[in-house]
């Protein structure tokens, strides 16, 4: 049996009702459930509780299908969407562990995405940006350093996305090739 490939959502821990942050998260968490695959946050609000409303929304909804790996030690602390709360007692140090996703996709947000961002980077993962606000519309479409990360990949960069079915349409295209994890250069 194939093992689950596990899609992490970043990005803004607040985020305004009905805004367009909150909808492509939404609708991403609900693709991605869509697919088949897990939907794995920092376990907050925002963009995560969005992420996991929508991964919930989705008639493929099993339960353990949203993962929360949060900073403290309080699994109460997860939105009422999780349905896995891992309290890792890290702080910000978790992001690594976030980024350890198959495959990363930011929406929005400040220094706390821009490391989980990097960090994905580094660890050679697929990484998806929203096309929005934040860091995510910063470094969307570009290459956040000049590292070979993937030689099988050529147009290998942070590939912007401007709606959630794009955002899943580049994830099943890549996710068979990114799932090779490759050694990347740390230097």
């Amino acid at each position: 049996m194939a093992r689950t490939s596990v899609v992490a959502v970043i990005g803004d821990s607040h985020v305004d009702p009905g805004s367009d942050a909150e909808r492509f998260a939404e609708g991403l968490g609900r693709r991605i459930v869509d697919h088949g695959w897990r939907v794995q946050t920092g376990g907050l609000g925002g963009v995560m509780e969005a992420a996991c409303r929508g991964a919930r929304a989705s008639a493929r909804w099993t339960p353990g299908a949203t993962v929360g790996l949060l900073p403290g030690l309080d699994p109460a602390d997860a939105n009422p969407h999780v349905d896995l709360a891992i309290p890792t007692g890290l702080g910000h140090v978790r992001n690594l562990l976030v980024a350890q996703a198959d495959a990363v996709v930011a929406v929005g947000g400040r220094a706390g995405t821009l490391t989980e961002m990097g960090f994905a980077w580094m660890c050679g993962r697929l990484l998806l940006a929203w096309r929005g606000g934040g860091w995510s519309g910063r470094l969307a479409d570009t290459r956040i350093d000049d590292r070979a990360r993937r030689p099988d990949v050529h147009e290998d960069r942070v590939f912007g996305v401007d709606t959630p079915d794009e955002a899943a349409a580049l994830l099943e295209a890549y996710l068979p090739i990114y799932a090779r994890r490759v050694r990347v250069d740390v230097r």
